[in-house]
């Protein structure tokens, strides 16, 4: 399986408003290993950046002035991302700057949907976590990540960082490199699992009927605010 994760940083934040694309960060997945490939551009708008994006990503109209133009790269980035699951973090905003930009050059091979398919790591959240804030900063919190070097955003840094967090959020896996030997994953915790190795067995306590009655009725709770998604009650009916 072949994966590519995705991050765009842009002018503002409505493309209707005619914002456009100046950075575009790609990461490469296959079988769910970083591969080292990668695609990353800035570009010259050709507009001016609103004050609040570049408080957010740092990057100014002067350092993008001798920049290349999104028309320069489609066919390169493109050919980066055929054929693979785009993994996107509220992927409607980086898919609708994208699609609006191939569409401004008339682009000849067609819409980026023709290309790839799109998962949306927002989406996958909120199903995962009914009820909890899901951006990308607080699933770096849930998950034990270390992102305390993202000062300002970045297309490839954010792609790095939604990349591990992709990988821990959907099944566990979750060592971007491989270990010494180049061979085998290793995971993340390895330090903690020795632990509890060589820790004597915890005492199991199991509660009592009024509390399992209360868990019952705040799992049916989730179900409802969650439009009947609640993972717990899921698992049980199998």
């Amino acid at each position: 399986m072949r994966q590519v994760v995705l991050d765009t940083e842009t002018t503002g934040i409505s493309v209707a408003e005619g914002h456009r694309i100046i950075e575009i960060g790609c990461i490469e997945l296959l079988d769910r290993r970083v591969t080292g490939r990668q695609f990353q551009v800035y570009l010259n708008p050709d507009r001016l950046i609103d004050q609040g994006a570049i408080d957010v990503h740092g990057l100014t109209n002067e350092f993008l002035q001798d920049k290349q133009r999104f028309e320069d790269i489609a066919d390169e980035f493109i050919d980066f991302v055929r054929g693979a699951e785009l993994i996107i973090h509220n992927a409607p905003f980086d898919t609708g700057f994208i699609e609006t930009e191939l569409a401004r050059m008339n682009y000849a091979s067609g819409a980026l949907e023709t290309h790839c398919t799109v998962l949306d790591t927002l989406v996958y959240a909120r199903k995962k976590h009914p009820g909890q804030r899901n951006s990308l900063d607080a699933l770096c919190k849930r998950y034990a990540i270390n992102n305390s070097h993202r000062t300002l955003h970045g297309a490839l840094l954010d792609a790095e960082i939604l990349a591990e967090v992709f990988l821990m959020m959907t099944g566990g896996q979750s060592s971007l490199l491989d270990d010494e030997d180049g061979g085998e994953e290793t995971t993340v915790g390895s330090p903690v699992s020795q632990v509890l190795k060589d820790r004597k067995p915890l005492p199991v306590v199991f509660c009592t009927p009024e509390e399992q009655v209360l868990h019952e009725e705040r799992l049916k709770s989730i179900e409802a605010e969650s439009d009947g998604v609640c993972l717990w009650l899921q698992d049980k009916s199998h």
